[in-house]
């Protein structure tokens, strides 16, 4: 056994680094990393937000899909339902944004310059402004939809920042998908309800103040659980 192994199986754990930093790291920057790394000041950070999951073309291509299908049967239908579908498929797009077995980089990350409260902040934007765009698009196809105007992105705003929250103090992307996706389909039906109304849980105004609270209550959290610099871990 070599004084680079592990000890437990004889693993040259200095030789598998290497090997996912060259995975992650070998490709030259193409044009949209370069213009990322001068807006951001950061090639680090660039690369870091390029390779996020939810931002990967397999992703965005299955939440086109999606969005595209909700746009079909709100038309069909009268209901706002990529309103409704929203606020769960971006929660679920900013928990799997970032964490152990989910991102490739998630590793070299740890290690680089940039923290890792800047570099998770960064991808969550990224994934919350890519999905508010592509819902966006959708509602144009639904008259209800362009009706409640854009009262689904408080609600979206909140469910993405209980994602983010519970990913990330759990340490599991899967944990934080399942406590948004329940929150919010309680939230619909409680919402259902109390009014009879479907869409009461994007259009309720009495629910604008609740979704906020809870929108910066668990943005502290984030910032409190992220809060530890790399050197002191």
């Amino acid at each position: 056994m070599t004084p680079d192994d592990d000890g437990a199986g004889g693993v040259d754990l200095d030789r598998v680094w290497l090997g996912v930093a060259a995975a992650v790291w070998r490709r030259e920057p193409g044009r949209i990393e370069r213009l990322a790394a001068r807006l951001l000041r950061s090639p680090g950070l660039a690369r870091a937000l390029l390779t996020t999951p939810s931002l990967l073309l397999p992703w965005l291509i299955a939440t086109v899909v999606v969005f595209a299908a909700g746009a079909v049967a709100a038309a069909g239908t009268g209901q706002p339902v990529v309103a409704l579908a929203a606020p769960g498929l971006a929660g679920a797009a900013v928990a799997y944004s970032y964490g152990p077995g989910l991102d490739s980089a998630w590793e070299l990350s740890r290690t680089m310059a940039v923290s890792d409260r800047m570099v998770l902040l960064a991808r969550v934007l990224a994934v919350f402004a890519v999905n508010a765009l592509l819902a966006s698009l959708a509602s144009v196809v639904s008259p209800t939809a362009a009706g409640i105007a854009f009262g689904w992105l408080v609600p979206m705003a909140a469910v993405s920042a209980l994602a983010l929250a519970v990913a990330t103090v759990a340490g599991s992307a899967n944990t934080g998908v399942g406590a948004a996706l329940a929150v919010w389909a309680l939230t619909v039906i409680g919402s259902q309800s109390a009014t009879g109304r479907l869409a009461a849980a994007v259009t309720g105004s009495a629910l604008v103040l609740p979704y906020l609270a809870v929108a910066a209550c668990c943005v502290a959290v984030v910032l409190h659980s992220t809060r530890t610099t790399k050197g002191t871990r």
